[in-house]
């Protein structure tokens, strides 16, 4: 039988997982900076749950991976940290509200598979439940700043409004009852461009016309102002989204955020503001952070309480992705800072090792003997410092230090070292 990863997976080793080990700790401490609690919740729910008419809809539930257990009992493999976050509030009804939690976890979908594409991939989502208010929603839009400031990553944040694009597509001339297919298809705009789209539409039986109306009102253009008051008009009548938008805007300060009313976010449980995060002027199209407000999928869970609430959810692979293509090297190729070599001295070098650990500072050692191979290794995956331990140096109470940025050699102190080291 021939060894090999399972179609859709893949190993992640050395600076990949340093770099991604980074991103997460970054988007933690964001997370907890905002005043966000982690959750952990299984990667298995029941079958019944996530394929829940509450859930995430039809073309989701096409790519749930469903198994069973020694029981019987039918299990599927979470699509995303959101249901499991639904489930999880709906059988603890005592949680103090407002319910502020983040989330690092991998996710499940067998759905078809591209270049960057994968069935198992990691999310990092927060979300705040029980509370209506838009400061909420412009938390969200602030979080995400934040991050990718944190982050290096020049990023623009597109926000819209189901309620707003329920109102255009009602205007436009469709029906109630093809609102979720129509958004499905618009919600590929980014992807695929506004012909294919069009086509898409016409294959579900909208009309030329409709389909030009639609482009029309969803194409508007200009400032985040001037795009509301167009909307405004073309409405013709109150929309509550419009206010929320407006709200939105003005709370999470509205640099680098850009009202875009063709935003739809294909999952169905969405109720309310849609955000999605993009890099400025890059090849790399996919969003790297995306959620919005979903008000009634909880509460349907929970016999019907009201559960408002809204998150976002980072891409841990496109964000990875996003930071090699900028060309900067920040993913390290080791997590180890120093590296003990060992002259035939290998208990003074395991006493050094201890008090190196001692000050938090990583490090390995090497009792082969072989200084050159030992060196080499070092070179090879970017550790910082090295640390020779021989006869010599043990005579005289010290250590030889190589910088092996600089290659400069000094006979110092173990405390000197350290020092150096920590500088």
């Amino acid at each position: 039988m021939e060894m090999k990863n399972a179609r859709g997976t893949r190993d992640i080793s050395g600076e990949d997982a340093i770099l991604r080990k980074q991103i997460v700790g970054t988007l933690k401490s964001v997370f907890e900076l905002y005043g966000y609690n982690p959750l952990e919740t299984p990667s298995l729910e029941q079958y019944e749950t996530l394929v829940s008419k509450y859930a995430g809809g039809e073309e989701i539930l096409k790519e749930v991976f469903k198994l069973s257990d020694q029981g019987k009992r039918d299990l599927a493999l979470r699509y995303d940290l959101t249901v499991p976050l639904a489930r999880f509030v709906a059988t603890n009804p005592t949680l103090k509200m407002p319910y502020k939690r983040y989330a690092v976890g991998n996710v499940y979908r067998d759905g078809p598979l591209k270049m960057g594409r994968y069935r198992e991939f990691t999310q990092c989502d927060v979300d705040v439940v029980g509370n209506s208010n838009m400061t909420a929603d412009a938390e969200m839009v602030k979080i995400a700043l934040t991050a990718f400031e944190k982050l290096e990553l020049n990023v623009i944040t597109k926000v819209n409004n189901r309620k707003i694009l329920d109102a255009v597509l009602e205007k436009a001339g469709i029906k109630d009852e093809s609102f979720e297919t129509v958004i499905l298809s618009i919600d590929k705009l980014e992807k695929f461009g506004k012909e294919a789209v069009e086509k898409e539409l016409a294959r579900k039986g909208i009309s030329d016309a409709v389909t030009s109306k639609l482009m029309e009102y969803i194409s508007i253009q200009g400032t985040n102002k001037e795009k509301i008051e167009q909307l405004k008009k073309i409405i013709n009548e109150e929309c509550i989204g419009l206010d929320e938008i407006e709200e939105v805007l003005k709370f999470s300060g509205n640099k680098n955020v850009e009202f875009e009313v063709s935003l739809a976010r294909g999952l169905t449980y969405y109720t309310g503001t849609v955000f999605e995060v993009f890099l400025k002027n890059s090849e790399i199209k996919s969003s790297l952070a995306a959620g919005g407000r979903y008000d009634r999928m909880i509460g349907q869970f929970a016999q019907n309480r009201e559960y408002p609430a809204v998150g976002i959810s980072f891409g841990l692979d496109v964000i990875g992705d996003s930071i090699k293509l900028e060309g900067e090297e920040r993913g390290a190729k080791t997590v180890v800072k120093a590296l003990v070599i060992s002259i035939k001295e290998d208990k003074n070098a395991l006493e050094i090792v201890e008090k190196l650990r001692n000050e938090n500072i990583n490090c390995d050692a090497d009792y082969t003997g072989k200084v050159g191979k030992a060196i080499e290794y070092a070179d090879t995956y970017g550790i910082s410092y090295v640390i020779f331990v021989g006869k010599k140096e043990a005579k005289a109470g010290k250590v030889k230090l190589r910088d092996m940025d600089s290659g400069k050699e000094q006979l110092l102190t173990i405390e000197q070292a350290i020092r150096r080291i920590l500088k």
